[in-house]
């Protein structure tokens, strides 16, 4: 097997228990888009301090294992304006569906949420559509 498929493998491992962890642990679903909006718009002022903790934790693991493993080859664009542009589609896409990758994927289909699955295929489209597009047809990225 591939190195890279062990490590998305292995990657997809740890999302699904930590989404687990804090499922059985707290009651709550690991959306980060959820935990994010919870702090930007005020509504996550009782668990402020998972919240944080959780974004603390998503930002510096990888720093920390980056001195373990090296940096990975990401093949991410060096165009700031793609990249800002992609970010704000993100965050527009997590808000209008109510979740994102982590929430309605990972949580949502694991525990068979019509919801979750719905989301879940139209947000593989759309983004299977946006590289057509982007990729292949403008040649932006």
């Amino acid at each position: 097997m591939q190195p890279d498929w062990i490590m998305g493998l292995l990657g997809g491992l740890l999302i699904g228990t930590a989404g687990a962890i804090m499922l059985l642990g707290n009651g709550k679903i690991m959306g980060a888009s959820g935990i994010i909006g919870g702090l930007v718009d005020g509504s996550g002022r009782s668990d402020r301090f998972d919240r944080i903790l959780f974004l603390a934790g998503v930002v510096l693991l990888p720093l920390v294992l980056m001195r373990f493993v090296g940096t990975p080859d990401t093949h991410v664009t060096g165009n700031l304006a793609v990249l800002v542009t992609a970010g704000l589609l993100v965050g527009l896409g997590t808000r209008i569906a109510n979740g994102c990758t982590s929430g309605h994927g990972v949580c949502g289909i694991s525990r068979l949420s019509l919801r979750g699955i719905v989301a879940t295929v139209f947000y593989i489209l759309a983004g299977g559509l946006t590289v057509v597009l982007f990729r292949h047809i403008l040649g932006v990225i």
